[in-house]
Parts: structure tokens; C-alpha cells; sequence
């Protein structure tokens, strides 16, 4: 039997050096763990629609979407997500924490005072260091 394959984007939002991160929900699969806000593309979304409708409900923000940046993939036990990385542009709103547990910003040499994802560890990678995300 196949695992079921999960589309998922997330934001690359920069402001005066530091990047928007946000942590994982206590009830939330990987719980506490950090990563660059967004969420699941539902069926008939585009990845643009997706990831400014995940914000929105996340952390209350609108972005403008531009350049993919990564597609990274990882197997868990029940399912395999397919991360996109996209940079975006704040174009509306302050971020908070709506649905997330809590949100920062933070400087590149900051990512490893924080635990990632897995997924956001290999899509961070390749956007620091041009390492291949798959």
C-alpha cells in the first residue's frame, strides 16, 4: 500500500535580515518544533492560494508570493510530504500568533539555536547553503 503524498508550502519571509519562523502547536504532529509558516495545499488550491490562505489563518498576515526557492521531501510512517519554499513579501498585516504556538524572527546564524522539522531543516539548507532540498 502507498503512503499518501502531502503537498505543503511554506513562506520564506524576510525583514532586515531575519527570517519569519514560526513553532509547531503542543497538539500538532512534530509538536514544538520550528519551521517557516504555511500549511497544506488543499485539493483544487494552487500553491500561491494556499500558502496566503495559511497565513492568514496562521498568523494574520498577506503576502505577495514570488520565486520557488526549494521542494524538499520526507517520508514519515503514515504519510510523505512534499515541501515548496517560496519567497514571499509582506504586503498586509503584523504576524501573531493565531494559529501557531509562537512565531520570531531570526537571523541565519540564529536557525540552529532552534529544532526544525525535518522538511524545514533540508529546505533551510538549501536555501543557505544551495545544498540540494530532495
Amino acid at each position: 500500500m502507498s503512503k499518501k503524498h502531502i503537498r505543503v508550502v511554506s513562506a520564506a519571509i524576510v525583514r532586515q535580515g531575519s527570517y519569519l519562523v514560526t513553532q509547531r502547536q503542543e497538539k500538532a504532529v512534530l509538536p514544538l518544533l520550528w519551521e517557516f509558516p504555511g500549511g497544506k495545499v488543499e485539493p483544487g488550491e494552487s500553491d500561491e492560494g494556499a500558502l496566503r490562505r495559511e497565513l492568514r489563518e496562521r498568523i494574520g498576515v498577506d503576502v505577495k508570493v514570488g520565486e520557488h526557492l526549494s521542494q524538499t521531501e520526507r517520508e514519515y510512517e503514515k504519510y510523505i510530504v512534499e515541501l515548496h519554499l517560496y519567497a514571499c513579501d509582506l504586503v498586509g498585516g503584523e504576524p501573531h500568533r493565531g494559529n501557531v504556538r509562537d512565531f520570531r524572527w531570526v537571523s541565519s546564524a540564529e536557525f540552529n539555536d532552534l529544532e526544525f522539522t525535518p522538511a524545514d531543516q533540508a529546505s533551510m539548507d538549501a536555501l543557505l547553503f544551495g545544498a540540494s532540498a530532495a
